[in-house]
């Protein structure tokens, strides 16, 4: 897979790629529409962050590049490369369990804080790992 030079795409099967982790120089991508939703994009090797409508969907520090991001119900599933040990947050819904897998490794449960927010660690590198978190109900 590869870097997103762009920022953000709506790739064909209606997932988003972002982020661009080679990057010196920080570059924006504001109002990117998808549907009646409007993402931004920040993106360099320090960070890469997505928001919709206003709203952190999801935060690597140092930047990453993530692949077919899709949000679903009960299931959000990405693929994602970079360099290193990389911190990732997402908002979800406060108070709820989720499951975090790496490459199909269980990395535990996790419970969304106040603000909905998880956190875990994984080590990227050019080589895109897949990730899936579970919502618990």
């Amino acid at each position: 897979m590869a870097i997103v030079k762009e920022g953000i795409i709506l790739e064909n099967d209606n997932t988003l790629s972002f982020g661009d982790y080679t990057r010196a120089d920080k570059l924006k991508v504001e109002d990117f529409k998808v549907n009646d939703d409007t993402y931004k994009v920040r993106t360099h090797k320090e960070v890469t962050r997505l928001s919709k409508d206003g709203t952190l969907v999801l935060e690597t520090v140092p930047g990453a590049t993530v692949h077919n991001f899709k949000v679903g119900d009960k299931v959000i599933t990405f693929s994602m490369e970079g360099n290193g040990g990389t911190q990732v947050t997402l908002e979800l819904e406060p108070g709820f369990h989720y499951s975090v897998y790496v490459d199909d490794v269980n990395l535990g449960k996790i419970k969304a804080n106040l603000s909905g927010k998880i956190n875990f660690s994984v080590e990227l590198s050019e080589r895109p790992q897949d990730v899936k978190i579970e919502k618990h109900l």
